[in-house]
């Protein structure tokens, strides 16, 4: 494709955590609708929203209310609206929700939906964390609410690029990073809900490196706002795009509601690759022992 605009949503989620399950998500998919639309119209042909993208970060807390706002994928009503929506603006929509399958299974999902509207598949977060953030009783405890991630590491095949997908706390871990870029990933979207204070120093330095290790493209997307009535933190968005020599293409605000427009050019990634050439130098033949410790 040569220059792909990418579209990076960040927005804070102002209902308060007491509110029916119905009442967040109606207030946020409108919004994020909203913003999709504006990334649309500046050009964006893939968008990425961020974790869990319609209701608070919920997982600072364990209550089984939360468990009503998981929906299937792709039947569920979420999925569909947006594959409405991908196919009325020609987008590709990178669309993280909370999954159910079966009776009482629940993950932690990104649905990939290409710019005619098709599902095209879906991944699940495999690094699933539980430890403590903030004061009191606050934290990531998503273990509580998802199983790991059973699908492996897809790469989808859209309109635009090849697109692959990590979630959240997955950035921590590089083996799942360059297993997406082995199996042709352009971009990699890493829509995430972290807080200051947690891991923002690592914010700007694992998600280059994953991008320069792996010649990809990185989109990072991070939610704005302290969430009431947890306050367990401030989410401290910087949304931002990063090429695959580490350089910052585009960064959003620390606090605001935002669209973020980089541009990603596909001829760089085969200029990188040849010049580091870290696929052809790899030595998978001696890293057996690694899965064994």
């Amino acid at each position: 494709m040569g220059k792909v605009s990418i579209g990076l949503i960040q927005a804070s989620h102002a209902v308060e955590g007491s509110a029916p399950v119905e009442n967040h998500k109606e207030a946020a998919i409108e919004k994020h609708i909203s913003l999709v639309r504006e990334a649309a119209a500046r050009g964006a042909q893939i968008i990425g929203l961020q974790e869990v993208f319609y209701g608070p970060y919920f997982c600072t807390e364990q209550n089984p209310k939360w468990y009503a706002s998981a929906e299937l994928v792709p039947e569920g009503p979420t999925t569909r609206r947006f594959q409405v929506l991908a196919k009325e603006l020609g987008v590709v929509i990178i669309l993280p929700v909370y999954e159910v399958e079966g009776i009482a299974s629940y993950y932690n999902t990104a649905a990939v939906i290409d710019a005619d509207g098709s599902y095209l598949g879906k991944y699940r977060k495999h690094h699933i964390p539980h430890v403590e953030a903030g004061e009191g009783t606050n934290g990531f405890w998503e273990k509580y609410y998802f199983r790991p991630g059973n699908l492996g590491y897809p790469v989808f095949d859209t309109a635009y690029a090849k697109v692959g997908v990590y979630i959240c706390y997955d950035r921590h871990f590089p083996e799942g990073a360059r297993l997406l870029g082995l199996a042709g990933a352009e971009i990699v979207f890493n829509p995430s809900a972290t807080v200051a204070g947690t891991s923002e120093y690592l914010w700007k330095l694992e998600q280059p490196a994953h991008a320069v290790a792996n010649g990809y493209y990185v989109a990072a997307i991070n939610r704005v706002g302290v969430e009431a009535p947890w306050n367990m933190g401030e989410f401290y968005g910087q949304s931002y795009l990063v090429d695959p020599r580490g350089r910052m293409v585009a960064m959003g605000s620390r606090d605001q509601d935002e669209v973020v427009i980089g541009e990603m050019d596909t001829e760089m990634i085969r200029e990188v690759r040849n010049v580091w050439q870290f696929y052809r130098d790899r030595r998978p033949e001696t890293y057996e022992h690694l899965v064994n410790l």
